[in-house]
């Protein structure tokens, strides 16, 4: 079989977790559906960029960074300065982009998707902001070129949400959803419940992995918005921008607040809301809600995340995933990896 060129750019805790898993289900891939994946590029921000159009090691990669060191050394080709042409120098058939989000431009993310399908190569992302920043531009490029063009990691994980519509609901029309999207607001709204401010909920968070040295997109609800802003632009052919949608984060909650919320019944979530409004157009917000126990999002605790749709075929669908990590996003890219390049195994 002819082996799929992998070009990664990130290689951060989703990057090395799907290194990891290409090495681990190597065999299965090739038994099940004729694949064989090998990593002939990556591009790091601190650690430097490898390119080998024969293959990458990919266990040393994983090594190295996670020592610290550079990736210079096990590349085989001299890097160029343009992307494109380092997507060439690798061969590369699909480029994963796994790069942090910019919530305000999408960049440079939105650029490196643009310049691989510009350079017929297949995209596979985690990256939300491509989605929200200029998914019509890049769907359009991709279908002309004949490429893919993936992202099912890019909201709830790994969980299938785009593909499930995609692939699984024929003629069914999406009315609106909820959802608690954002992992860490909802680990913070539970240590609230057990007491802790605000800040040592944060750092709780922090120490976890979850929350970044600056929690203001997440604690202000910013990624939130930016995920309701990817659903309605895909899912429901609706283009919002995050600015668009109505915004309050858990800044307002106190430990008081969550704890009373709890012992009536009523637990705080931050909601994800869209929906279709009766005369055109779209209402889309994401704030603070004291939900009841019926209600399917208020049994989400720690870092799970959950989203129920409405659906004008079926009376309602919940999709909940359980304290989700770097291993469940990088599921999300192996499964649309596989789905980009089936037909392309030889």
């Amino acid at each position: 079989m002819t082996p799929i060129n992998l070009f990664l750019i990130g290689f951060g805790s989703v990057g090395r977790a799907l290194a990891r898993m290409l090495v681990a289900k190597q065999a299965d891939l090739r038994q099940r559906y004729g694949l064989e994946f090998r990593l002939t590029g990556v591009l790091t921000r601190a650690h430097g960029l490898a390119i080998a159009s024969e293959g990458l090691p990919t266990e040393d990669l994983v090594r190295v960074v996670e020592a610290g060191g550079r990736l210079d050394e096990f590349g085989r080709t001299k890097p160029l300065a343009q992307l494109d042409q380092n997507l060439r120098l690798a061969q590369a058939h699909v480029m994963v982009e796994v790069t942090p989000l910019n919530p305000r431009t999408g960049e440079p993310a939105l650029t490196h998707v643009l310049t691989a399908l510009e350079a017929g190569v297949h995209v596979v992302t985690a990256n939300k902001g491509p989605l929200v920043y200029g998914y019509k531009t890049l769907r359009d490029l991709a279908a002309q070129n004949h490429l893919h063009f993936l992202f099912e990691s890019t909201v709830l994980d790994g969980a299938p949400v785009f593909s499930l519509f995609r692939e699984t609901l024929p003629a069914a029309r999406l009315l609106g959803f909820r959802g608690v999207l954002n992992s860490t607001t909802n680990f913070i709204l539970g240590e609230l419940e057990a007491g802790k401010d605000l800040e040592d909920a944060v750092r709780a968070a922090q120490a976890l992995g979850i929350a970044e040295t600056d929690p203001a997109a997440d604690v202000d609800g910013w990624d939130a918005a930016i995920k309701v802003a990817a659903l309605a632009t895909i899912l429901m052919d609706s283009p919002i921008l995050p600015s668009q949608v109505k915004r309050e984060g858990i800044r307002g909650i106190t430990p008081a607040m969550a704890r009373e919320a709890r012992g009536a019944g009523r637990p705080i979530k931050l909601v994800c809301r869209a929906r279709r409004a009766a005369g055109g157009g779209l209402e889309a917000s994401v704030g603070p809600e004291s939900l009841p126990w019926g209600d399917p999002l208020a049994t989400v605790s720690g870092t799970s995340s959950a989203i129920h749709f409405e659906i004008d075929m079926l009376e309602g669908l919940t999709l909940i995933e359980h304290n989700p990590g770097p291993q469940t996003t990088a599921y999300g890219l192996l499964a649309d990896l596989i789905r980009a390049t089936r037909s392309s195994a030889g």
